[in-house]
């Protein structure tokens, strides 16, 4: 039996239960996981690919809000079945969450909503929900998107330590990343070096400069948040090989 895989984003500890509880008698559906963290959900969505998600507006015991997700979501790839829940009856509101990409938008204090109401009215859409995803998820095992990704994760954590794109270092460290996670070990700065028709003592330096820079002008406290790999006591700061071999082996992990 094909399942359907949802992700709940819910602040509400009686509601999380309730959903929970109900969707462990079906068969036919099952939840990945839960939270009442807009950023968490985000990770969760890139992370399981979800057939659909059930996502509350207002997240107050929690962190972000619904719209923060769809924001979010507009610049991802990947659109899984959006089911909102809230306790909101603006319009303006509804028109909004409309055009961030809602599929459906249900009212929590509408005389026959509960839980299981919701459930049942995903599982009574389950085959198309489920042909959209199986489309989506084809299109996301395809090299071209493949290749999309990488890049983008890597980008997304060289801009995160504070490493400018404009920097000279910045395109050998994401092709010597990328290299890595390939698995490209060996003659790494000279095949970069090739590539770029460049010296491999020029890439090495200009990979370091980008390093070194980023650790005398970024905030100490967000570098010591996102990196957490070694960092040379004599330098202050990661090495080219520390610092490649770490985002390989992180951006490994989340792929």
């Amino acid at each position: 039996m094909t399942e359907l895989s949802v992700l709940l984003v819910e602040d509400d500890t009686m509601t999380c239960k309730n959903f929970y509880e109900y969707i462990d008698t079906k068969e036919d559906i099952f939840l990945v996981n839960y939270t009442n963290s807009a950023k968490q959900a985000i990770e969760y969505i890139d992370y399981y690919h979800p057939d659909a998600i059930i996502l509350d507006l207002e997240l107050h015991m929690g962190n972000g809000t619904g719209i923060d997700v769809l924001t979010a979501l507009q610049n991802y790839d990947y659109h899984p079945y959006i089911l909102v829940t809230t306790n909101n009856i603006s319009k303006i509101t509804y028109e909004q969450v409309r055009q961030l990409g809602a599929d459906f938008i249900m009212y929590k204090h509408q005389e026959d909503y509960s839980e299981k109401s919701v459930i049942e009215f995903l599982l009574s859409l389950k085959n198309i929900i489920k042909d959209n995803s199986s489309k989506i998820i084809n299109t996301l095992e395809s090299p071209e998107y493949t290749e999309k990704r990488l890049n983008t994760k890597i980008n997304r954590e060289l801009d995160t330590v504070g490493i400018s794109p404009k920097a000279l270092g910045y395109q050998y460290l994401t092709s010597a990343i990328k290299k890595i996670i390939n698995g490209q070990t060996d003659n790494l700065l000279k095949s970069i070096a090739t590539e770029y028709q460049k010296s491999e003592s020029s890439v090495e330096r200009a990979m370091q400069n980008a390093i070194n820079k980023a650790w005398t002008t970024s905030d100490l406290e967000t570098l010591t948040k996102v990196y957490t790999g070694r960092i040379s006591s004599s330098k202050g700061s990661p090495t080219v090989t520390e610092f490649i071999f770490y985002y390989s082996n992180k951006i490994k992990a989340q792929l």
